[in-house]
């Protein structure tokens, strides 16, 4: 489940299909400052709530999840060393004081509290940067996973990591890409490890006259 908050505006997966990965990442980044949107509000990844009971027993209350407050994903990426510079740099309003990220929570690393999905966009064409997760440690949050490779977008999917890259063939549109790279990673011994990846084909729409990725 995707959630968005915080700063970030509303975004859908079908919008990363907007640029070539054979862009550098400071071209897409340069989109940063065309206008976007205004943000959108969350929705964490926490599944459905068990409603079983037994007939005249009281059922036990669970335990609540730890959950962060809003956090403050600009500040998160600004401050973070592992972070690219050209990330940092470009990492800009769109409209008055509203950013270009995504930002969902959900469990992904077995931690005490939900771990926090940031996706950096452009505010035009909502075209994915960077994707990373934190992971709540004694009060601050860590750096546990960085993709930086655009266009690029990252998922909670039942616990698991889910990473969609899109990809282009010479001589593609900007506006179609061949297909995506879908990649699953999963928590393993205090890291992400890479459990599927799948790769689907996009249809080509006859008659497309879109402007050819450049070449080079």
């Amino acid at each position: 489940m995707r959630g968005l908050t915080g700063e970030g505006s509303a975004r859908t997966r079908g919008s990363i299909q907007a640029v070539s990965a054979a862009l550098a990442v400071p071209t897409a980044l340069a989109l940063l400052v065309s206008g976007c949107g205004a943000g959108g509000t969350g929705a964490r990844d926490e599944g459905p709530a068990h409603a079983d009971s037994v007939a005249g027993a009281a059922t036990p209350s669970a335990a609540p999840s730890k959950s962060p407050d809003n956090v403050n994903a600009v500040k998160l990426i600004k401050d973070d060393p592992k972070v690219a510079p050209e990330v940092k740099r470009e990492l800009k309003p769109c409209v008055a004081d509203e950013y270009p990220v995504d930002v969902s929570y959900g469990k992904l690393t077995e931690g005490s509290a939900d771990d926090v999905v940031v996706n950096v966009l452009t505010c035009g064409d909502a075209v994915g940067v960077g994707s990373y997760v934190y992971r709540e440690q004694d009060g601050s949050y860590e750096n546990v996973f960085k993709a930086e490779e655009p266009p690029v977008y990252a998922e909670i999917d039942r616990g698991d990591l889910v990473v969609t890259k899109q990809v282009y063939e010479k001589g593609d549109p900007v506006s179609s890409p061949s297909g995506e790279n879908v990649i699953t990673y999963r928590w393993t011994s205090g890291h992400f490890t890479e459990k599927y990846r799948t790769h689907n084909d996009y249809g080509k729409v006859v008659g497309d006259s879109a402007t050819p990725v450049p070449e080079g």
